[in-house]
Order: structure tokens, then sequence, then C-alpha cells
């Protein structure tokens, strides 16, 4: 398996979507980023230990937007014709070669510029899960990686938050201020 397979594309047809998530049509990556971006789907995933330590990836620096920043376990887009499932477990493959279960948390609207390069404009769905399979980063996507736990998390979001993705960042509050029981739940598990 040739784990440096270059697995984004900016000609990749994203969902495009209304506030309601109703699908209105579909473009590709790039366009979808351009300018201010256009509202389209989006997940984030959260793939916690048995010790309940959160995996984070840092951006391989040759990504358009946010590159070298870090960032929750995986994240992207379900492209046209996928549903949610099937595109959760298509980039947990892409990016960490491995498989999880996951739980389906919240949904959130969000838009973040990233300077004149353009901008993230989503309705983004957070899983979470536990990762006890072994997993092996793709470089083409992933510089690095980091098991933190959530007290040390909390911390760096306070004390150096230009590090972390503006995505990340929403998602980690809101889990932090209303999901973490269904996190503790998810560690538990047999």
């Amino acid at each position: 398996m040739n784990v440096a397979k270059v697995v984004s594309f900016q000609d990749e047809p994203l969902i495009l979507v209304n506030e309601q998530n109703e699908v209105i049509g579909h473009l590709d990556k790039a366009a979808c980023h351009t300018g201010d971006g256009i509202l389209h789907r989006a997940f984030s995933i959260f793939l916690f230990d048995r010790e309940g330590r959160l995996l984070l990836q840092q951006r391989s620096p040759g990504k358009h937007l946010w590159g070298g920043f870090w960032s929750n376990t995986v994240c992207s887009h379900p492209r046209k014709g996928e549903d949610e499932q099937t595109a959760t477990a298509r980039r947990l493959a892409d990016e960490l070669h491995t498989t999880a279960d996951l739980t389906f948390l919240f949904r959130f609207q969000y838009q973040a510029r990233f300077g004149n390069l353009g901008a993230e404009h989503e309705l983004c769905s957070v899983y979470a899960g536990r990762l006890d399979a072994p997993f092996r980063p793709n470089p083409t996507e992933i510089a690095g990686v980091r098991w933190i736990a959530p007290d040390d998390l909390d911390r760096w979001v306070r004390t150096n938050p230009a590090e972390l993705t503006p995505w990340f960042q929403a998602e980690w509050a809101r889990i932090r201020a209303e999901h973490m029981h269904t996190i503790r739940n998810i560690i538990a598990l047999p």
C-alpha cells in the first residue's frame, strides 16, 4: 500500500448546501474555497484512545488553506454522490490507513478566511470515535501527529490559538461544553 498516495484534488466535486443542509448543487473544491467560500458539506473526526487522549494532526504544509496548522484527527468533505458514512470511512483510510466506529456529535456552520488565499464556508458534521486499530499517516495530507490530553489541549487553545485551525477550535469548545459525556462513553466501550 502506498502510504504517500495523493488523495486530495482541487477538482473533486463537493456538495453545495443551504443552511438547512439541503443539496443545491455541486462545485469543484477549488471554487468552493475561493474568495469568501461557498457553503458546502464537510466533516470533522475526533479520535480518542482508551486513556482519553485526542489524536491531532498537523496539516501538510502543501495544503492550500491552513497548511502546517494543527487540527482534529481528520477533516474533509463528502464528494458528489457520497453519504457521510462512506466519506468518513474513505477519509480515515486515505489519511491514516485505518478504520474506526464513529458517533455523530453535532453539525454547525462556520466561515473563516485564510488571508487572501481563500476561505472555508462549511456546514460541518462532527464525529467522534475511539482509535483501537493501528494507523499510518499519509504524508501528502499529514505532516505530523500528536496524542494530547484534553486539559493540555485546553491550555494550548488558550496560549497559542494561532497554531490551530479555526474550525478545530470551534469544534473543541463545543465538545468540551456539551459532549464530554459522549466522549467518556466512547472511550469506555469494550
